[in-house]
């Protein structure tokens, strides 16, 4: 019973790795569509002499997300860079438990990103300051949820929301890949990404 369960929550991980991907598939499909409409909207109305004032910073807040996502789906697509010039000079097993330390870092550094958003957007002190920014603003100086950004006048957490999303998915995805290379779970190809064995770096 406790193999069969651990093989479960294994299968699970991956499972949720592969649920992640694909709503990032369509994420990312999402807001490339909207940062060229952006762009080309900005560029028709700058011509014609009436700019939109909110499109400019539309478009960067498109490209902070764009990138994030983008980030995490290169993490379970292992076409994240890596430098080989010491790990191909090794024994194939030396390059294997060179490969599951380094998967095992990109985990460590997502639960501590996790930690760190966590630290950061306080939700535990918002929630007892009656989720009053303001409030929480005063006894903590965390002006998250006061500030607004410029142009569209969105409060700024909203937009920041993609770094613990980052987090957890980088996480969920490191821990999918590195139960792959302990060889607990089988691999599985990625659906609706068109990658061959020259286009992953890791």
């Amino acid at each position: 019973m406790p193999a069969t369960r651990a093989f479960s929550v294994r299968r699970m991980v991956v499972r949720a790795s592969s649920a992640l991907l694909a709503v990032e598939r369509i994420a990312l499909m999402g807001l490339m569509y909207l940062l060229t409409g952006l762009i080309l909207v900005n560029v028709v109305t700058r011509y014609s002499h009436f700019p939109i004032y909110w499109i400019d910073e539309s478009a960067v807040y498109c490209v902070v997300w764009l990138t994030f996502v983008g980030a995490s789906a290169m993490t379970r697509l292992r076409l994240d860079f890596a430098v080989t010039m010491l790990t191909e000079r090794l024994s194939p097993r030396a390059q294997k438990i060179a490969k599951v330390i380094s998967t095992g870092l990109v985990v460590v550094f997502g639960l501590a990103l996790i930690i760190t958003c966590v630290l950061w957007m306080d939700p535990i002190g918002l929630a007892r300051a009656g989720f009053d920014g303001r409030k929480l603003a005063a006894e903590t100086f965390n002006f998250l949820y006061t500030e607004r950004t410029q142009t569209l006048n969105w409060p700024t957490w909203v937009v920041y929301l993609t770094l613990p999303i980052f987090a957890v998915s980088m996480t969920v995805h490191g821990l999918a890949n590195l139960l792959e290379d302990l060889e607990l779970v089988p691999r599985t190809s990625p659906k609706g990404f068109a990658l061959s064995e020259l286009d992953g770096v890791n």
